[in-house]
């Protein structure tokens, strides 16, 4: 996948792009990473690629000029078949679903506004306005580096196991069961037993509550959205159960 960001400060990106799991996805040439400078395209002596706005008000507002000539002579115009998003927090929020769609595309182009925002008229260079939160950030490069990570991560190859992102929080619509390693024992916490007993059928059904588990206390309204099977349907009603007594003899759930 090819990925373009436009920004003022691309340089936020030289740490995340060159670490990890996305590092290692640039030497193995599965994603193409460029940052382009705003001020590249800048048209002032200066290289200012802002200005104050129309009508009044605090700060400064990135001018359309040197985002358009940017965008237009890095992707090509209409000629390019990837997707321009645009980091805002007026857009779309983003979730996994929105990631494993945007993983389908060959290539995605990032525009990333910063100061106060940008002229209302580069809106129209987008295919999609995309937001990471109702929060606001100094600018929308981090808000970049959230989806690529994302989205790059579901790529063919990109992670060495790849049935990881099939058990990943959200990817079933469900938060991730807890996970456990060695030791056997820590500080008191012991690892449950039924992930130490080799009985796989055990096992999936114990993931499987869990999972049901804590999205259930966690953020129980990301169930209504989750099609859930019978046996879904049967251990939730168990979970239930189980929480009704632990209120009734005053106890905190362990989650």
């Amino acid at each position: 996948m090819d990925i373009h960001v436009f920004s003022i400060f691309p340089e936020m990106f030289e740490g995340p792009l060159n670490t990890s799991i996305l590092k290692r996805a640039r030497q193995s040439r599965r994603i193409f990473f460029e940052a382009v400078n705003y001020r590249d395209y800048s048209s002032m002596k200066h290289q200012n690629v802002d200005d104050s706005p129309y009508g009044g008000g605090a700060g400064m507002v990135l001018k359309p000029e040197p985002i358009y000539h940017a965008v237009e002579d890095v992707l090509g115009g209409e000629r390019y078949k990837g997707k321009i998003l645009l980091m805002t927090p007026q857009g779309r929020v983003f979730n996994q679903s929105m990631a494993r769609s945007l993983a389908g595309e060959p290539a995605l182009a990032f525009i990333c506004g910063h100061y106060e925002g940008f002229d209302e008229r580069v809106r129209c260079l987008a295919d999609e306005e995309i937001s990471i939160g109702d929060y606001i950030l100094t600018g929308g490069e981090l808000c970049a580096m959230v989806v690529i990570d994302a989205v790059c991560r579901l790529l063919p190859g990109v992670l060495g196991a790849e049935e990881s992102t099939l058990t990943d929080s959200f990817s079933d619509g469900l938060l991730e069961y807890p996970q456990y390693t060695r030791p056997r024992e820590f500080r008191g916490q012991w690892v449950p037993e039924t992930l130490l007993s080799g009985n796989h059928e055990q096992i999936r059904l114990w993931k499987r509550r869990e999972s049901l588990k804590r999205t259930f206390l966690r953020r129980r309204e990301m169930l209504a959205k989750v099609p859930l099977s019978d046996e879904d349907q049967r251990l939730l009603e168990d979970i239930y159960r189980e929480e009704e007594r632990r209120m009734l003899h005053g106890f905190d759930s362990q989650y």
